[in-house]
């Protein structure tokens, strides 16, 4: 007898496939993309009052990535306005338990401080005011993650290659096996040259290039291609990385 979930999803994977292989409808994501950003897109949304800085898709993607994986912490690097903070808390708090969310950040802006502080998810957030990669930073933020089971980690902060690269070697070993870790604005290397041009990354230099590198160095971490594909529109093509072992 046939079974309709498992006919679903299978019908689903053979769809996403088909997408994913649509030059066309390819072209039309990045040129779209690519338009949008310059309007600045990503920072038209909240989640929970807080600016969240991210695509709605990739939302949606760390969502799915995080109900199925029930982590008991995600740590951050990268805070901003506190959006995406108040997201993952928000998801533990659904999952029920003890979870927390760990956020890093060299520089914590007052009002934003104070916004998340007052927020009602703060009850499930910690931050961290101090580089990504200072050892006393990860000294913390390892004998953190230590006392928890299933951790996933986003990497969101300086996103040249050099930073990115250090954060995925310091980090990675956090990742519990079966998890994620995310390294957001990977699509900078496909972006035209002159799109971060007031920034320190750029085509060449950006956290695809780190993922790209940091791959050959482990076999413990493969890239989740089915998410991009299903996605289309994401700041994180390549930047899905899930722990194998």
């Amino acid at each position: 007898m046939s079974d309709p979930v498992r006919d679903f999803e299978e019908r689903n994977r053979e769809r996403v496939a088909a997408m994913a292989s649509d030059a066309t409808l390819g072209d039309v994501t990045r040129e779209w993309f690519t338009r949008a950003s310059k309007h600045e897109y990503s920072y038209h949304f909240q989640w929970m009052g807080r600016p969240i800085i991210q695509f709605p898709q990739d939302i949606v993607a760390a969502q799915e990535i995080i109900w199925r994986t029930r982590p008991d912490l995600v740590i951050e690097t990268g805070i901003a306005h506190g959006g995406s903070l108040v997201f993952y808390a928000s998801m533990l708090e659904l999952l029920g338990g003890e979870g927390r969310v760990l956020g890093v950040d060299i520089d914590i802006r007052p009002h934003n401080r104070a916004a998340i502080e007052a927020h009602p998810m703060k009850k499930r957030i910690d931050m961290i005011e101090g580089s990504s990669v200072d050892e006393a930073v990860v000294a913390c933020v390892r004998e953190t993650a230590a006392r928890h089971e299933r951790v996933l980690v986003v990497l969101d902060s300086n996103h040249t290659h050099e930073h990115v690269l250090r954060e995925l070697r310091l980090y990675s070993p956090m990742v519990t096996p079966g998890s994620y870790l995310l390294a957001f604005d990977t699509i900078i290397e496909d972006m035209p040259p002159d799109f971060s041009a007031d920034r320190p990354w750029a085509p060449g230099n950006n956290p695809k290039t780190a993922v790209s590198e940091f791959l050959k160095e482990t076999d413990r971490f493969e890239i989740d291609h089915e998410i991009e594909s299903k996605l289309l529109i994401t700041v994180a093509p390549g930047g899905y990385l899930r722990r194998k072992r």
